[in-house]
């Protein structure tokens, strides 16, 4: 049976939608993974979900084990990884609960651990990250949102912050002078430890706020005003990705 992983962001799946039948801790050599891995199965595929910021535990992001994470989904073998996650638009006119699948990242994190590589090799495996999601698999999340009558944003450029603070007004004009379209705290080291590792690996964003200083942000983030629109977007981001497993 095909097998292919949901990374699950700060909004918890809907259990309507994926009715899980049991789970398994992966033990690896980098540390414990975030939570034990949720499986289900869907159609004649096998979903696995690993809750990228814990179940009953919640990590913070700039604390999540993401080389014990990736090294431990490279295990299963999976056809496909989609990494949910939330963010904060930084282009006015994406509104919350807005859906984008990025083509980019930029990296402003520190001190996170970003390769397998321990300096115990004669030689040193440098991976190319031009393109930092897997093209293929970003085309089949489109087509099935295309299917499914879901609009989405097309591409834009993921800035990757430290956290777990939120930005400040001036912060965001920084990442929207350098290209940024949206601002979150997960996708980095993930998506490069998953290239590393060779997976096949994209995201799909929830735009849950507008980013610091930008429309209904420019004075203070109220997270809970957006909660709704979040949790929407989130449903439909899964049934988007589980539309592309479909066609893999």
């Amino acid at each position: 049976m095909e097998r292919f992983v949901i990374i699950e962001g700060s909004v918890k799946l809907s259990q309507e939608e994926l009715k899980i039948t049991r789970t398994q801790a992966i033990p690896t050599p980098w540390g414990e993974p975030s939570a034990p891995f949720e499986f289900t199965e869907v159609e004649d595929k096998e979903i696995i979900v690993l809750p990228r910021h814990g179940r009953v535990c919640r990590k913070p992001p700039h604390l999540i084990n993401y080389r014990a994470n990736m090294w431990a989904i490279a295990q299963l073998a999976p056809k496909a990884v989609v990494a949910l996650c939330s963010v904060g638009g930084i282009v006015e006119e994406d509104k919350p609960g807005s859906i984008a699948v990025p083509d980019q990242i930029i990296d402003y994190t520190w001190g996170r651990e970003t390769s397998y590589n321990k300096g115990d090799s004669e030689t040193i495996t440098f991976i190319d990250f031009t393109e930092p999601f897997s093209e293929h698999l970003r085309e089949k999340l489109l087509d099935a949102a295309d299917d499914l009558l879901t609009p989405v944003i097309d591409g834009g450029t993921y800035a990757v912050r430290q956290g777990p603070r939120l930005e400040t007004a001036a912060e965001i004009k920084k990442l929207a002078q350098d290209g940024a379209h949206y601002v979150g705290m997960t996708l980095m080291p993930e998506a490069c430890l998953a290239r590393e590792l060779g997976l096949n690996y994209a995201a799909i964003c929830q735009i849950v706020n507008p980013a610091a200083g930008i429309g209904l942000s420019s004075s203070k983030i109220d997270m809970k005003a957006f909660s709704d629109v979040s949790d929407e977007a989130t449903k439909k981001s899964l049934k988007i990705a589980l539309k592309a497993f479909e066609s893999f």
